[in-house]
């Protein structure tokens, strides 16, 4: 007898599906591949059924006999099996040898129990097993404001979190400071030289060339007259160098920091890059190296064997003036993580890193650990659109487009919703019109309008003196309508599609998802009057909004998105 339904028809068809074709294997004196197991799927037309498997066809072969023969042989063995459990009222062979399978009004009935049961944590799972996950995200230099490429990656990697912790994972989010190295020395130098140069004294530190050309850099300037005068006027330019250098940093981070704040998104750890070579931790790492074979010393350099993982050439990790490269501090870096004791380390990164990923997976092996407890996600580039064509957008800087304007501008629910409508992998145009829409066209406006529709049902139940939770079941009766059958099916589906989404590192999977259930209870309230039916079918009506409901929530909670209960 199956035990949980919910989210689970098909593990139950699975083991049903291939009982019976182990049964009939073993009466031909065969025993099944070991490889073989019976894939249950969601046909896509309709009066296919609720759910189907091809395991016959795959299987003809092997037991020589053609397709269809074997599927009804199958069917005949299913039968008697399922209508034991009463969770299927049907089972059909179609076409060359599909076996179709049609769910009964107890299994709809049973996912709208279960999910009400459930509440909050229905579509919740213990699939990581309380395993420590640490995601690593926008890590942005401290050199400038964060533009909408971080911010794809900031809503990827929060709601990647929010994701792992919902299936089971103990998961942390991690910013990484890169306030070490050359890019705050230009930084330091920047803001130094506008400094001069708003005080007419250019002439006595001149701009570098590869310096930051943002305006906000003129910003930071006239806050450091500001604070400080012209006292740094009269004093040789490296001895003022590390204060422009250290307030430039803190300015521009605490700036970071708010936009991040804003956008919903808080840290757990702020590591500081400088941190590692304060505590000694690069050069232990390059120590492990060298006593685990994988570094070398050469031409005054020390080098990393990355020719015996995967690359085609040695890597530099020491300088042979002794300064360190970003992979020697990226080892020692994540070898870090891995002794804070993460069982998985989750890094995102910008799409232009995507050679450095083997490089990355070699060095984690390099200090011990698997290459695969490394997973890397890639964001690649976002284009900003108006109505559908590709516009500038006026900004500050004159350089990029800050995060910070495209908040302003439609909302923090549009913009976290947006970057998450695609795979980050692939490259996202953000049309901001459509973002600001408030119509059935603007996904994410879909989706909560769906969330407020049923509160507003539920309000009006409340007006006429009706109470909720004074109603126990779904009525069989209300499943006989189509759009009440496909709405508890896209229910029952949402634990699965969250595990899998889990397991893929793919928190677009949500949106989704979640704009799959919109439509399945837009089409279901379209079509079918819940207040004022008979008694029962207006109970049962109203359960199922409810849970309905329930599951968008959840939705736009793991999205950082409001559910709003008026729109």
């Amino acid at each position: 007898m199956l035990q949980n339904v919910t989210g689970s028809i098909e593990n139950y068809l699975k083991v049903l599906v291939g009982n019976a074709l182990g049964d009939i294997a073993a009466t031909r004196g065969k025993t099944l591949p070991e490889d073989f197991f019976a894939e249950i799927e969601r046909p896509k037309r309709e009066g296919q059924g609720d759910r189907s498997t091809s395991a016959a066809m795959q299987l003809a072969k092997f037991m020589s006999v053609s397709p269809k023969e074997l599927a009804a042989e199958v069917a005949a063995a299913l039968t008697q099996a399922a209508e034991a459990n009463g969770l299927v009222d049907k089972i059909e062979v179609a076409g060359p040898g599909f076996i179709n399978f049609f769910l009964s009004k107890k299994w709809f009935q049973s996912v709208v129990r279960d999910v009400l049961n459930a509440g909050e944590s229905y579509g919740s799972s213990n699939a990581g097993a309380g395993r420590r996950a640490q995601v690593e995200f926008v890590s942005a230099n401290p050199t400038g404001p964060l533009h909408i490429g971080h911010g794809r990656g900031a809503a990827v990697g929060d709601v990647l979190a929010n994701l792992l912790s919902f299936t089971g994972w103990k998961a942390e989010r991690e910013y990484y400071v890169n306030d070490a190295g050359l890019q705050m020395e230009i930084l330091g130098r920047s803001t130094q030289a506008r400094y001069f140069e708003l005080q007419g004294r250019q002439d006595q530190a001149p701009f570098p060339e590869n310096g930051y050309k943002g305006d906000y850099i003129y910003d930071l300037a006239e806050d450091a007259i500001e604070r400080e005068g012209g006292r740094f006027l009269s004093l040789p330019l490296g001895e003022s160098l590390p204060w422009f250098k250290r307030f430039a940093g803190e300015v521009i981070l605490e700036g970071i920091q708010r936009d991040l704040e804003d956008f919903g998104v808080k840290f757990d750890v702020w590591f500081s890059e400088s941190s590692l070579y304060e505590r000694n931790l690069v050069s232990k790492a390059m120590e492990q190296l060298k006593r685990r074979d994988y570094a070398f010393e050469a031409d005054g350099a020390v080098w990393f064997k990355a020719s015996d993982f995967v690359d085609d050439q040695d890597r530099v990790l020491i300088r042979n003036n002794g300064a360190p490269t970003y992979f020697a501090s990226d080892i020692a870096y994540h070898k870090e993580k891995f002794d804070r004791g993460f069982d998985r380390v989750i890094d995102i990164w910008g799409a232009d890193h995507h050679g450095y990923i083997p490089r990355m997976k070699a060095g984690v092996e390099a200090v011990g650990r698997k290459p695969e407890d490394l997973d890397v996600l890639l964001i690649q580039f976002v284009n900003l659109v108006r109505d559908g064509v590709q516009v500038p957008m006026s900004t500050r800087s004159g350089q990029f487009v800050p995060l910070r304007d495209v908040l302003n501008e439609v909302g923090v629910d549009a913009t976290r919703y947006f970057f998450l409508t695609r795979r980050s992998d692939s490259s996202l145009d953000f049309d901001l019109e459509l973002a600001k829409r408030q119509n059935s066209d603007n996904p994410v406006y879909y989706v909560q309008y769906a969330h407020a529709r049923i509160c507003g049902v539920m309000r009006e139940l409340r007006e006429r003196g009706g109470n909720l939770s004074a109603i126990f079941d779904v009525p069989p009766e209300v499943f006989d309508n189509g759009e009440a059958r496909e709405l508890a099916d896209c229910l029952a589906v949402f634990p699965g599609e969250m595990e899998s989404a889990s397991r893929d590192l793919a928190p677009h999977a949500i949106t989704v998802y979640a704009s799959n259930l919109a439509g399945c209870f837009h089409a279901f309230y379209n079509t079918n009057r819940i207040l004022g039916e008979a008694a029962p079918i207006e109970a049962g009506r109203l359960l199922l909004i409810e849970a309905a409901r329930v599951a968008l929530a959840r939705c736009l909670a793991l999205l950082g998105v409001s559910a709003p209960e008026r729109m």
